[in-house]
């Protein structure tokens, strides 16, 4: 059975280009899955019955786990059972008659203009706070993710017509960025970036931000640097990565980017994973209006 599930990861990498971590959520579910089979004596994914998939499914429910959990492991199973089905490795699916649980999608929280400014401001003219700024001014710029920040390459930069182009899977996506970025960006790779990388040719190719000893800058070092300003600007919130990367997307839609757009520069497979910063904006009108109106 564990050969059957090792098989299947292989394919989704293969064939869905889910996230990493949308790929270690599922392996977990389905370990979890794979034990409970154990528990049950089941030896075989023939054996697996609509009622067997019930019954572990309503325990979960009861023990308190989220809906937003529960629906992740369904649809981890469900992809797993129909891979079983596709590859004829079982004679009957048993999770057709299985639903999805609606879950509320929360909404997201973001900086607001006047704390972006602030939490950018935070950098120095040291080479490191260039470096920095010229970060922070990209991941706001673009909304990309900490993981394609960190991945940049030199190549990837197009300050001439402004704008990067950003790879995520097999996809590629071109935005834009703003003049203020760009002069960030110029400023570190005339300024900084040479004298970090020794090596002259390595200055035309490889990343585009790199530490402080010329090396590759991992995502958990980017992740101590936003914690870094995050406590220097004394903003009430924790900024995250992934924050600036909703500030972006709000903050577009509130000044008039039309869905469609946003969601391309986002790099959202649906325009329903869009949709929520309307919704944000809509929410925190109605909460302005509250707070203003004297009835």
């Amino acid at each position: 059975m564990d050969n059957l599930e090792d098989k299947y990861f292989e394919y989704l990498k293969l064939h869905k280009n889910p996230s990493i971590s949308t790929i270690k959520s599922y392996k977990r579910d389905l370990n979890k899955l794979h034990r409970y089979f154990e528990h049950i004596k089941i030896n075989n994914y023939n054996e697996v019955s609509y009622s067997h998939l019930m019954i572990y499914l309503k325990d979960m429910t009861e023990s308190g786990m989220s809906n937003a959990t529960v629906s992740r492991n369904i649809a981890a199973i469900r992809g797993f059972f129909n891979y079983l089905e596709i590859t004829r490795n079982i004679t009957l699916n048993p999770v057709y008659n299985i639903k999805s649980i609606k879950t509320e999608r929360k909404m997201p929280v973001v900086l607001t203009v006047e704390e972006v400014e602030k939490f950018l401001s935070q950098p120095n003219k040291t080479i490191k706070g260039q470096r920095d700024k010229a970060m922070l001014e990209v991941l706001y710029a673009t909304g990309i993710r900490a993981t394609e920040l960190v991945k940049l390459q030199v190549t990837d930069i197009n300050l001439a017509l402004g704008f990067i182009s950003c790879s995520s899977g097999k996809k590629q996506r071109i935005i834009p960025i703003s003049n203020i970025c760009k002069i960030s960006l110029q400023e570190y790779i005339n300024n900084v970036r040479c004298i970090l990388i020794k090596d002259e040719y390595k200055q035309e190719i490889g990343p585009l931000f790199v530490n402080i000893r010329g090396g590759e800058l991992s995502r958990q070092g980017f992740w101590k640097i936003i914690k870094s300003y995050s406590k220097s600007a004394c903003i009430d919130k924790d900024i995250t990565p992934h924050m600036l990367r909703h500030s972006f997307a709000c903050h577009l839609v509130q000044n008039g980017a039309d869905l469609k757009s946003v969601q391309e520069m986002m790099g959202h497979e649906s325009i329903a994973s869009t949709q929520i910063y309307s919704n944000t904006v809509e929410h925190r009108l109605k909460e302005v209006y509250k707070k203003a109106h004297p009835r």
